[in-house]
Protein backbone atom coordinates (compact mmCIF):
# COMPACT_ATOMS: atom_id res chain seq x y z
CA UNK A 1 0.00 0.00 0.00
CA UNK A 2 0.92 3.20 -0.73
CA UNK A 3 3.03 5.70 2.29
CA UNK A 4 0.75 8.63 3.27
CA UNK A 5 2.18 11.79 5.03
CA UNK A 6 1.19 12.28 8.72
CA UNK A 7 1.63 15.53 10.40
CA UNK A 8 1.44 14.65 14.12
CA UNK A 9 1.03 17.66 16.33
CA UNK A 10 1.50 17.03 20.26
CA UNK A 11 2.44 20.22 23.30
CA UNK A 12 4.56 17.02 24.26
CA UNK A 13 6.59 14.27 22.58
CA UNK A 14 8.85 11.90 24.37
CA UNK A 15 11.72 12.40 24.43
CA UNK A 16 11.37 15.85 23.93
CA UNK A 17 8.91 16.75 26.93
CA UNK A 18 6.70 15.10 29.05
CA UNK A 19 4.58 15.64 32.10
CA UNK A 20 1.88 12.59 31.19
CA UNK A 21 0.94 10.23 29.03
CA UNK A 22 0.13 12.21 26.17
CA UNK A 23 3.99 12.73 25.71
CA UNK A 24 4.31 8.50 25.67
CA UNK A 25 2.13 8.51 23.39
CA UNK A 26 2.88 11.24 20.38
CA UNK A 27 6.87 9.93 21.35
CA UNK A 28 5.20 6.50 20.27
CA UNK A 29 3.56 7.38 17.46
CA UNK A 30 6.33 8.95 15.68
CA UNK A 31 8.52 6.06 15.17
CA UNK A 32 6.23 2.96 14.77
CA UNK A 33 4.17 5.23 11.70
CA UNK A 34 7.78 5.49 10.53
CA UNK A 35 8.29 1.41 10.73
CA UNK A 36 5.05 1.39 8.63
CA UNK A 37 6.66 2.76 5.77
CA UNK A 38 4.66 6.45 6.10
CA UNK A 39 6.15 9.96 6.11
CA UNK A 40 5.75 11.38 9.57
CA UNK A 41 6.17 14.85 10.44
CA UNK A 42 6.19 15.41 14.28
CA UNK A 43 5.31 19.18 15.36
CA UNK A 44 5.83 20.45 18.60
CA UNK A 45 6.80 23.80 20.68
CA UNK A 46 9.80 24.68 21.05
CA UNK A 47 10.10 25.20 25.21
CA UNK A 48 13.03 27.11 26.83
CA UNK A 49 13.87 23.51 28.65
CA UNK A 50 14.03 22.01 25.52
CA UNK A 51 16.59 24.78 23.69
CA UNK A 52 18.39 23.78 26.60
CA UNK A 53 18.75 20.27 26.55
CA UNK A 54 19.00 19.79 22.39
CA UNK A 55 21.61 22.40 21.85
CA UNK A 56 22.06 20.12 18.33
CA UNK A 57 18.49 21.54 16.61
CA UNK A 58 19.05 23.11 13.44
CA UNK A 59 17.38 25.80 11.70
CA UNK A 60 15.00 24.94 9.16
CA UNK A 61 16.57 27.50 6.38
CA UNK A 62 12.95 28.17 4.42
CA UNK A 63 11.19 28.99 7.92
CA UNK A 64 13.26 31.89 9.99
CA UNK A 65 11.28 34.93 11.66
CA UNK A 66 8.41 33.94 9.92
CA UNK A 67 5.84 37.05 11.09
CA UNK A 68 2.20 35.01 12.31
CA UNK A 69 -0.20 37.88 14.11
CA UNK A 70 -2.39 36.30 16.61
CA UNK A 71 -5.36 39.16 17.65
CA UNK A 72 -3.51 42.43 17.79
CA UNK A 73 0.08 41.18 18.26
CA UNK A 74 2.27 40.15 15.52
CA UNK A 75 4.96 37.65 17.09
CA UNK A 76 7.88 35.95 14.95
CA UNK A 77 8.66 32.13 14.52
CA UNK A 78 11.20 30.42 13.53
CA UNK A 79 11.66 26.04 12.71
CA UNK A 80 14.13 24.35 14.13
CA UNK A 81 15.07 20.52 13.47
CA UNK A 82 16.65 17.39 14.86
CA UNK A 83 16.52 13.92 13.40
CA UNK A 84 13.98 11.62 16.00
CA UNK A 85 15.86 9.60 18.18
CA UNK A 86 16.57 5.80 15.88
CA UNK A 87 14.71 7.01 13.51
CA UNK A 88 15.19 9.25 9.69
CA UNK A 89 12.65 11.29 10.40
CA UNK A 90 13.04 14.70 10.89
CA UNK A 91 11.51 16.27 13.99
CA UNK A 92 9.90 19.89 13.88
CA UNK A 93 9.77 22.72 16.77
CA UNK A 94 8.43 25.74 16.57
CA UNK A 95 10.65 28.35 18.16
CA UNK A 96 8.65 31.61 19.21
CA UNK A 97 10.52 32.48 22.97
CA UNK A 98 8.18 35.32 23.07
CA UNK A 99 5.39 32.82 23.94
CA UNK A 100 7.19 29.34 25.13
CA UNK A 101 10.60 30.67 26.96
CA UNK A 102 8.94 29.58 30.16
CA UNK A 103 9.59 28.45 33.23
CA UNK A 104 7.56 25.19 32.52
CA UNK A 105 5.63 23.86 29.47
CA UNK A 106 2.29 24.91 30.67
CA UNK A 107 1.40 28.12 32.57
CA UNK A 108 -1.70 30.10 33.86
CA UNK A 109 -0.36 33.30 32.29
CA UNK A 110 -3.26 35.07 30.84
CA UNK A 111 -1.95 34.37 26.81
CA UNK A 112 -1.73 30.39 27.83
CA UNK A 113 -4.47 30.18 25.21
CA UNK A 114 -2.71 32.12 22.46
CA UNK A 115 0.57 30.02 23.01
CA UNK A 116 -1.15 26.75 21.70
CA UNK A 117 -3.63 29.12 19.19
CA UNK A 118 -0.09 29.85 17.65
CA UNK A 119 1.46 26.44 17.80
CA UNK A 120 -1.56 25.58 15.04
CA UNK A 121 -1.14 27.97 12.86
CA UNK A 122 2.71 28.15 12.56
CA UNK A 123 2.95 24.45 12.26
CA UNK A 124 -0.41 24.81 9.27
CA UNK A 125 2.25 27.82 8.23
CA UNK A 126 5.12 25.65 8.39
CA UNK A 127 3.36 22.69 6.19
CA UNK A 128 2.50 25.46 3.47
CA UNK A 129 6.28 26.52 3.17
CA UNK A 130 7.67 23.74 3.28
CA UNK A 131 5.46 22.07 0.26
CA UNK A 132 4.69 19.69 2.77
CA UNK A 133 0.83 18.53 1.83
CA UNK A 134 0.08 16.14 5.19
CA UNK A 135 -2.79 13.20 4.19
CA UNK A 136 -3.56 13.36 7.88
CA UNK A 137 -3.16 16.17 10.53
CA UNK A 138 -3.20 13.82 13.64
CA UNK A 139 -4.26 16.38 16.48
CA UNK A 140 -3.40 15.48 20.06
CA UNK A 141 -5.90 16.96 22.91
CA UNK A 142 -7.33 20.71 23.13
CA UNK A 143 -3.59 22.10 22.58
CA UNK A 144 -4.09 21.19 18.74
CA UNK A 145 -7.93 21.58 19.04
CA UNK A 146 -8.63 24.18 16.70
CA UNK A 147 -6.72 22.98 13.86
CA UNK A 148 -9.50 21.15 12.23
CA UNK A 149 -11.70 24.54 12.13
CA UNK A 150 -8.46 26.23 10.65
CA UNK A 151 -8.54 23.84 8.14
CA UNK A 152 -12.15 23.73 6.85
CA UNK A 153 -12.30 28.04 7.33
CA UNK A 154 -8.68 30.39 6.89
CA UNK A 155 -6.98 27.21 5.28
CA UNK A 156 -10.39 25.72 3.59
CA UNK A 157 -8.81 27.63 -0.20
CA UNK A 158 -5.35 26.30 0.37
CA UNK A 159 -4.72 23.98 -2.43
CA UNK A 160 -1.85 22.19 -0.89
CA UNK A 161 -4.50 20.93 1.84
CA UNK A 162 -7.12 20.53 -0.72
CA UNK A 163 -6.95 16.55 0.39
CA UNK A 164 -6.02 16.26 4.01
CA UNK A 165 -7.83 15.13 6.80
CA UNK A 166 -7.67 15.69 10.56
CA UNK A 167 -8.10 13.14 13.53
CA UNK A 168 -8.53 14.16 17.08
CA UNK A 169 -7.00 12.40 19.23
CA UNK A 170 -8.52 12.46 23.27
CA UNK A 171 -5.81 11.50 25.90
CA UNK A 172 -7.86 12.61 29.15
CA UNK A 173 -11.09 14.33 28.58
CA UNK A 174 -10.93 16.09 31.61
CA UNK A 175 -8.41 18.90 30.10
CA UNK A 176 -10.81 20.93 27.40
CA UNK A 177 -8.43 24.06 27.12
CA UNK A 178 -11.28 26.24 28.17
CA UNK A 179 -10.62 30.14 27.50
CA UNK A 180 -12.54 33.63 28.06
CA UNK A 181 -14.59 34.26 24.99
CA UNK A 182 -12.37 37.45 24.42
CA UNK A 183 -9.77 35.15 23.43
CA UNK A 184 -12.35 34.78 20.19
CA UNK A 185 -10.37 37.54 18.44
CA UNK A 186 -7.24 35.72 18.53
CA UNK A 187 -8.56 33.09 16.65
CA UNK A 188 -8.78 35.15 13.48
CA UNK A 189 -12.07 34.31 12.12
CA UNK A 190 -15.06 35.43 10.56
CA UNK A 191 -18.50 34.95 11.54
CA UNK A 192 -16.84 33.49 15.11
CA UNK A 193 -20.98 33.37 15.98
CA UNK A 194 -21.88 30.34 13.38
CA UNK A 195 -18.29 28.59 13.79
CA UNK A 196 -17.94 28.04 17.80
CA UNK A 197 -20.38 26.42 19.86
CA UNK A 198 -23.39 29.33 20.66
CA UNK A 199 -23.92 28.06 24.21
CA UNK A 200 -20.54 28.67 25.23
CA UNK A 201 -20.26 31.68 23.77
CA UNK A 202 -23.13 33.05 25.63
CA UNK A 203 -21.77 31.24 29.01
CA UNK A 204 -18.58 33.70 27.78
CA UNK A 205 -16.47 30.91 27.21
CA UNK A 206 -14.81 29.22 23.86
CA UNK A 207 -14.15 25.59 24.46
CA UNK A 208 -10.46 24.11 22.52
CA UNK A 209 -11.42 20.57 22.68
CA UNK A 210 -15.00 20.89 22.11
CA UNK A 211 -14.24 22.82 19.01
CA UNK A 212 -12.26 20.38 17.77
CA UNK A 213 -14.52 17.76 18.14
CA UNK A 214 -16.64 19.19 16.41
CA UNK A 215 -14.74 20.18 13.20
CA UNK A 216 -12.14 16.90 12.97
CA UNK A 217 -13.03 14.25 10.10
CA UNK A 218 -12.32 11.81 12.93
CA UNK A 219 -12.27 11.32 16.64
CA UNK A 220 -10.42 9.07 18.36
CA UNK A 221 -9.28 7.81 21.81
CA UNK A 222 -6.76 5.66 24.00
CA UNK A 223 -9.24 3.03 24.44
CA UNK A 224 -12.46 1.20 23.51
CA UNK A 225 -14.17 1.21 27.05
CA UNK A 226 -13.03 4.86 27.80
CA UNK A 227 -14.31 5.89 23.76
CA UNK A 228 -17.61 4.66 25.15
CA UNK A 229 -17.64 6.39 28.70
CA UNK A 230 -17.00 9.39 27.47
CA UNK A 231 -19.93 9.49 24.81
CA UNK A 232 -22.52 7.70 26.99
CA UNK A 233 -22.20 8.90 30.86
CA UNK A 234 -20.96 11.16 33.53
CA UNK A 235 -16.61 10.35 32.40
CA UNK A 236 -17.72 13.20 28.65
CA UNK A 237 -17.19 15.58 31.73
CA UNK A 238 -19.66 17.69 29.71
CA UNK A 239 -18.94 16.71 25.85
CA UNK A 240 -21.18 13.94 25.27
CA UNK A 241 -23.81 16.11 23.87
CA UNK A 242 -20.98 16.94 20.74
CA UNK A 243 -19.77 13.59 20.86
CA UNK A 244 -22.97 12.26 20.05
CA UNK A 245 -24.02 14.52 17.61
CA UNK A 246 -20.70 13.41 15.21
CA UNK A 247 -21.74 11.71 12.20
CA UNK A 248 -19.32 9.26 12.91
CA UNK A 249 -18.70 7.37 16.07
CA UNK A 250 -15.75 7.68 18.63
CA UNK A 251 -13.25 5.13 17.76
CA UNK A 252 -10.98 3.92 21.12
CA UNK A 253 -7.64 2.47 20.21
CA UNK A 254 -6.02 1.15 23.11
CA UNK A 255 -2.42 2.94 23.41
CA UNK A 256 1.00 0.40 23.23
CA UNK A 257 3.48 0.00 25.75
CA UNK A 258 7.20 0.46 24.13
CA UNK A 259 9.21 -3.03 25.57
CA UNK A 260 12.13 -1.69 24.55
CA UNK A 261 12.28 0.33 28.16
CA UNK A 262 9.73 -1.79 29.65
CA UNK A 263 10.99 -5.45 29.65
CA UNK A 264 12.23 -7.07 32.51
CA UNK A 265 14.63 -9.49 29.97
CA UNK A 266 16.36 -6.44 29.09
CA UNK A 267 15.07 -3.26 31.36
CA UNK A 268 18.20 -0.74 31.00
CA UNK A 269 17.33 0.12 35.29
CA UNK A 270 17.47 -3.09 36.55
CA UNK A 271 20.32 -5.07 37.61
CA UNK A 272 18.84 -8.58 37.79
CA UNK A 273 17.06 -9.19 34.15
CA UNK A 274 14.26 -12.40 34.30
CA UNK A 275 11.75 -13.44 32.37
CA UNK A 276 8.78 -16.11 32.51
CA UNK A 277 11.02 -19.03 32.33
CA UNK A 278 13.10 -17.99 34.92
CA UNK A 279 11.53 -15.31 37.65
CA UNK A 280 14.94 -15.54 40.18
CA UNK A 281 15.32 -12.18 39.22
CA UNK A 282 12.24 -10.97 40.33
CA UNK A 283 13.23 -12.38 43.71
CA UNK A 284 16.84 -10.12 43.44
CA UNK A 285 15.01 -7.39 42.69
CA UNK A 286 12.19 -7.51 45.43
CA UNK A 287 14.86 -7.82 47.97
CA UNK A 288 16.67 -4.68 46.48
CA UNK A 289 13.53 -2.62 46.49
CA UNK A 290 12.92 -3.20 50.07
CA UNK A 291 16.77 -2.82 50.84
CA UNK A 292 16.06 1.21 48.89
CA UNK A 293 13.09 1.87 50.42
CA UNK A 294 13.98 0.53 53.99
CA UNK A 295 11.04 -2.09 53.77
CA UNK A 296 11.43 -5.46 56.13
CA UNK A 297 11.90 -8.00 53.43
CA UNK A 298 10.70 -11.52 53.62
CA UNK A 299 9.84 -13.60 50.23
CA UNK A 300 6.49 -14.74 51.75
CA UNK A 301 5.62 -11.10 52.56
CA UNK A 302 3.50 -9.96 49.52
CA UNK A 303 4.78 -6.15 48.30
CA UNK A 304 2.24 -4.08 46.65
CA UNK A 305 3.88 -0.92 44.52
CA UNK A 306 1.95 2.09 43.37
CA UNK A 307 3.45 4.67 40.91
CA UNK A 308 0.95 7.41 40.33
CA UNK A 309 0.19 11.02 39.59
CA UNK A 310 -1.60 11.75 43.35
CA UNK A 311 -4.75 13.01 41.81
CA UNK A 312 -8.67 12.69 42.69
CA UNK A 313 -8.89 10.57 39.30
CA UNK A 314 -6.54 8.30 40.90
CA UNK A 315 -8.79 6.96 43.24
CA UNK A 316 -6.41 7.80 45.97
CA UNK A 317 -9.71 8.52 48.65
CA UNK A 318 -10.56 5.11 48.71
CA UNK A 319 -7.39 3.75 50.34
CA UNK A 320 -7.81 6.75 53.24
CA UNK A 321 -9.94 4.21 55.16
CA UNK A 322 -9.17 1.07 53.06
CA UNK A 323 -5.24 0.82 53.67
CA UNK A 324 -4.88 1.75 57.17
CA UNK A 325 -7.13 -1.06 58.15
CA UNK A 326 -5.96 -3.57 56.17
CA UNK A 327 -2.40 -3.07 57.00
CA UNK A 328 -3.49 -3.83 60.79
CA UNK A 329 -5.30 -6.79 59.24
CA UNK A 330 -3.19 -8.52 57.07
CA UNK A 331 0.49 -9.09 56.43
CA UNK A 332 1.77 -6.80 53.54
CA UNK A 333 3.99 -4.16 52.01
CA UNK A 334 3.65 -0.97 50.36
CA UNK A 335 6.13 1.09 48.21
CA UNK A 336 4.75 4.31 47.11
CA UNK A 337 6.25 7.00 44.39
CA UNK A 338 4.16 9.55 43.19
CA UNK A 339 3.45 13.31 43.65
CA UNK A 340 0.69 15.78 43.21
CA UNK A 341 -2.03 16.92 45.79
CA UNK A 342 -1.28 17.85 49.39
CA UNK A 343 -3.46 16.27 51.27
CA UNK A 344 -2.91 12.91 49.68
CA UNK A 345 1.35 13.53 50.06
CA UNK A 346 0.19 14.01 53.34
CA UNK A 347 -1.80 10.49 53.66
CA UNK A 348 0.61 8.48 52.29
CA UNK A 349 3.55 10.93 54.62
CA UNK A 350 1.54 9.13 58.25
CA UNK A 351 0.68 5.58 56.34
CA UNK A 352 4.69 5.13 56.37
CA UNK A 353 5.47 6.91 59.71
CA UNK A 354 2.47 4.43 61.11
CA UNK A 355 4.14 1.43 59.71
CA UNK A 356 7.63 2.20 59.41
CA UNK A 357 9.33 -1.06 57.72
CA UNK A 358 5.81 -2.02 55.72
CA UNK A 359 5.00 1.16 54.12
CA UNK A 360 7.26 3.38 52.22
CA UNK A 361 6.56 6.70 50.23
CA UNK A 362 8.68 8.25 47.81
CA UNK A 363 7.59 11.68 46.93
CA UNK A 364 8.50 13.19 43.08
CA UNK A 365 8.85 11.50 40.49
CA UNK A 366 12.59 8.81 39.50
CA UNK A 367 12.45 6.59 36.46
CA UNK A 368 15.13 4.05 37.89
CA UNK A 369 12.75 3.68 40.89
CA UNK A 370 9.79 3.33 39.10
CA UNK A 371 11.14 0.23 36.70
CA UNK A 372 12.61 -1.32 39.94
CA UNK A 373 8.83 -1.11 41.67
CA UNK A 374 7.22 -2.61 38.45
CA UNK A 375 9.85 -5.40 38.87
CA UNK A 376 10.12 -6.14 42.34
CA UNK A 377 6.39 -5.56 43.32
CA UNK A 378 4.68 -8.68 43.67
CA UNK A 379 1.22 -6.73 43.15
CA UNK A 380 0.73 -3.09 41.38
CA UNK A 381 -2.38 -1.12 42.72
CA UNK A 382 -4.08 1.27 40.53
CA UNK A 383 -7.56 1.73 42.26
CA UNK A 384 -8.52 4.44 39.43
CA UNK A 385 -12.12 6.84 39.50
CA UNK A 386 -11.38 6.85 35.40
CA UNK A 387 -8.43 5.96 33.00
CA UNK A 388 -8.53 6.53 30.10
CA UNK A 389 -5.97 4.52 28.95
CA UNK A 390 -3.15 3.75 31.68
CA UNK A 391 0.09 2.51 30.91
CA UNK A 392 1.51 1.04 34.48
CA UNK A 393 -1.31 -1.98 34.55
CA UNK A 394 0.42 -3.18 31.43
CA UNK A 395 4.24 -2.66 32.09
CA UNK A 396 2.79 -4.83 35.60
CA UNK A 397 1.56 -7.76 33.27
CA UNK A 398 5.11 -8.08 31.38
CA UNK A 399 7.14 -8.00 34.89
CA UNK A 400 4.62 -10.35 36.36
CA UNK A 401 3.54 -8.12 38.74
CA UNK A 402 -0.07 -8.42 39.23
CA UNK A 403 -2.62 -5.31 38.95
CA UNK A 404 -5.59 -4.98 41.14
CA UNK A 405 -7.70 -1.92 38.93
CA UNK A 406 -10.84 -0.24 38.89
CA UNK A 407 -13.02 -1.95 36.33
CA UNK A 408 -13.07 1.65 34.05
CA UNK A 409 -11.09 2.78 30.86
CA UNK A 410 -7.93 1.65 29.73
CA UNK A 411 -7.97 -1.24 32.96
CA UNK A 412 -11.39 -2.76 32.00
CA UNK A 413 -9.24 -2.77 28.30
CA UNK A 414 -5.96 -4.77 29.56
CA UNK A 415 -6.22 -6.79 32.51
CA UNK A 416 -8.98 -9.78 32.97
CA UNK A 417 -9.84 -11.33 36.51
CA UNK A 418 -8.18 -14.20 37.74
CA UNK A 419 -10.69 -17.26 37.94
CA UNK A 420 -8.11 -19.40 39.78
CA UNK A 421 -10.02 -22.80 39.28
CA UNK A 422 -9.86 -22.45 35.64
CA UNK A 423 -6.86 -20.59 35.90
CA UNK A 424 -7.91 -18.08 33.23
CA UNK A 425 -6.81 -14.20 33.78
CA UNK A 426 -4.09 -11.69 34.18
CA UNK A 427 -5.44 -9.91 37.69
CA UNK A 428 -7.75 -8.54 39.71
CA UNK A 429 -10.88 -5.95 38.77
CA UNK A 430 -13.47 -4.84 40.79
CA UNK A 431 -16.59 -2.57 39.60
CA UNK A 432 -17.73 -0.24 42.42
CA UNK A 433 -15.44 2.53 43.27
CA UNK A 434 -16.09 2.15 46.92
CA UNK A 435 -14.12 1.55 50.09
CA UNK A 436 -15.36 -1.92 50.49
CA UNK A 437 -14.70 -2.78 46.69
CA UNK A 438 -10.93 -2.01 47.25
CA UNK A 439 -10.41 -3.76 50.11
CA UNK A 440 -12.36 -6.87 48.65
CA UNK A 441 -10.04 -6.50 45.79
CA UNK A 442 -6.84 -6.46 48.20
CA UNK A 443 -7.63 -9.14 50.41
CA UNK A 444 -8.32 -11.13 47.38
CA UNK A 445 -5.44 -10.71 45.88
CA UNK A 446 -3.33 -11.25 48.93
CA UNK A 447 -5.45 -14.55 49.13
CA UNK A 448 -4.48 -15.71 45.63
CA UNK A 449 -0.61 -14.96 46.86
CA UNK A 450 -0.97 -17.08 49.72
CA UNK A 451 -1.05 -20.41 46.77
CA UNK A 452 1.67 -19.68 45.17
CA UNK A 453 0.78 -22.77 42.35
CA UNK A 454 -2.22 -20.46 41.28
CA UNK A 455 -0.01 -17.62 41.81
CA UNK A 456 2.94 -18.30 40.00
CA UNK A 457 0.16 -19.53 37.30
CA UNK A 458 -1.04 -15.88 37.12
CA UNK A 459 2.24 -14.49 37.11
CA UNK A 460 2.76 -16.58 33.69
CA UNK A 461 -0.08 -15.43 32.38
CA UNK A 462 0.38 -11.76 32.88
CA UNK A 463 3.75 -11.76 31.36
CA UNK A 464 2.33 -13.51 28.48
CA UNK A 465 -0.02 -10.71 27.58
CA UNK A 466 1.21 -8.46 24.51
CA UNK A 467 0.20 -4.37 24.43
CA UNK A 468 3.31 -3.52 21.91
CA UNK A 469 2.85 -0.81 19.47
CA UNK A 470 3.41 -3.15 16.49
CA UNK A 471 -0.06 -4.29 17.43
CA UNK A 472 -2.07 -1.30 18.04
CA UNK A 473 -0.46 1.05 15.66
CA UNK A 474 -2.11 -0.51 12.38
CA UNK A 475 -5.11 0.22 13.94
CA UNK A 476 -4.70 3.82 13.25
CA UNK A 477 -2.63 2.69 9.40
CA UNK A 478 -6.34 1.37 8.80
CA UNK A 479 -8.49 4.29 10.20
CA UNK A 480 -6.43 6.23 8.30
CA UNK A 481 -6.71 4.87 5.11
CA UNK A 482 -10.26 4.50 5.73
CA UNK A 483 -10.56 8.06 6.28
CA UNK A 484 -9.07 9.24 3.43
CA UNK A 485 -11.04 6.62 1.65
CA UNK A 486 -14.64 8.61 2.21
CA UNK A 487 -15.66 11.91 0.45
CA UNK A 488 -15.04 15.13 2.28
CA UNK A 489 -17.92 16.45 3.10
CA UNK A 490 -18.67 20.14 2.10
Amino acid sequence: MAALKLCVLSSEILPYAKTGGLADVAGALVPNLRQLGHEVYPFMPLYSAVRAAYPELRPVARVQQIPLRIGHTEYRYSLQTSTFPGTDVAMYFIDCPALYDRSGLYTSDPDEHRRFIFFVRATLESCRRLETAPDIFHCNDWHTGFLPLYLKSIYAAEPLFAGSRSVLTIHNIGYQGVMPSAAAGDLGLDSIETRLDGDDLRYGLINSLKTGIRYADLVTTVSPTYASEICNGPLGMGMQGVLQARSNPVVGILNGVDYREWDPRHDPHLRAHFGPKDLRGKQSNKKLLCETARLDAAPSRPLIGMVTRLAEQKGIDLLFDSLPALLQERDFALMVLGSGEPQYVAFFEGLAQRFPGRVSFRAGYDESLAHLIEAGSDIFLMPSRYEPCGLNQMYSLRYGTIPIVRNTGGLADSVRHFDPAGGIGTGCVFNDYDVAAVRWAIGTTLDWFGAQKNWKRLMQNAMAQDFSWTRQIVQYDALYRELLGRQRPA
